[in-house]
């Protein structure tokens, strides 16, 4: 066998390696989970509301908290990450300004989440005065999933074909329809796809709600995106480090852990199945 082919099969070799070990991590991480967690997961569980000091009842409140966050960041992080991957891929020129605004997005989609948390509370706890509520961590956790989005939204724009564009164009199409019937409907799936995957990301953050209005016990529903909330990241953080009967919550310390890795596999399936429909109807 030649040199060659021996580095070949030695590459292949320790790629599946390790493959194999991170799979094999995460299966022992799950196995654990679901064993330990799964028993506390009811109907209960998940509909009822806290009871004497969240050492009875269910988590209902957590996830109606998680889901109007998460909403809000999508609101913010959606229109503005795709605009600006718009603008920055098919209006802005290649200058060094341009260039420096790319090296800062992606600087920035690698700034610990707990810097975000308190710079949402000076800028929107306090300077904005929204309080401590589900708007200022949706806003936060909007801000910290931008440079996610924009990042994704403009490798999606530059897998188009440059043909499209041109063809467009020379039949005497403007800027703006070009995009819109030419690149965006080959693009928006994979925009999707990165946005949500930043969405999944941020519904599992603990730190930029920590400050922002995420309360650990609230036995009742929100009444306002200006109220404090329950949120499950918040709520499993306190469960397994702070609360004062640590040993009698750890099955529903497991339980929240186990309905937050379910949502978040949801939202990235989601992604999955998106993509997947919006490239058969390219096709077709």
């Amino acid at each position: 066998m030649k040199k060659r082919q021996v580095c070949q099969v030695t590459g292949f070799l320790a790629l599946r390696a390790c493959m194999a070990v991170v799979l094999a991590v995460l299966l022992i991480i799950l196995i654990d989970i679901v064993s330990k967690g799964g028993g506390a997961v009811n109907w209960e569980f998940l509909t009822a509301m806290p009871r004497k000091g969240m050492t009875e009842g269910g988590i209902f409140p957590a996830i109606v908290g998680t889901v109007l966050v998460t909403l809000i960041t999508a609101v913010l992080a959606i229109p503005l990450g795709m605009g600006c991957a718009v603008y920055l891929n098919e209006y802005a020129k290649d200058t060094p300004i341009t260039r420096i605004i790319r090296i800062a997005i992606r600087n920035l989609s690698g700034v610990p989440s707990i810097v975000y948390g308190l710079f949402g509370v000076v800028l929107f706890v306090q300077a904005l005065r929204l309080g401590t509520s589900i708007i200022s961590a949706g806003f936060t956790l909007g801000l910290m999933t931008l440079p996610w989005t924009i990042t994704a939204s403009e490798e999606a724009l530059k897998n188009v074909p440059r043909a499209y564009r041109d063809g467009a164009l020379a039949l005497g199409a403007t800027k703006w329809q070009t995009i819109r019937t030419n690149v965006l409907p080959y693009s928006i799936g994979g925009m999707l796809t990165g946005t949500i995957l930043g969405l999944a990301r941020a519904a599992g953050e603990t730190a930029p709600i920590l400050f922002t209005g995420a309360a650990f016990y609230l036995p009742r529903l929100p009444n306002s995106v200006f109220s404090q909330f329950m949120a499950l990241p918040y709520h499993l953080y306190i469960m397994s480090t702070q609360h004062h009967a640590i040993t009698k919550v750890r099955p529903i310390a497991y339980g929240t852990a186990l309905v937050l890795i379910v949502l978040v596999f949801a939202m990235n399936f989601g992604a999955v199945v998106l993509r997947y429909k919006l490239r058969k109807v390219k096709k077709e």
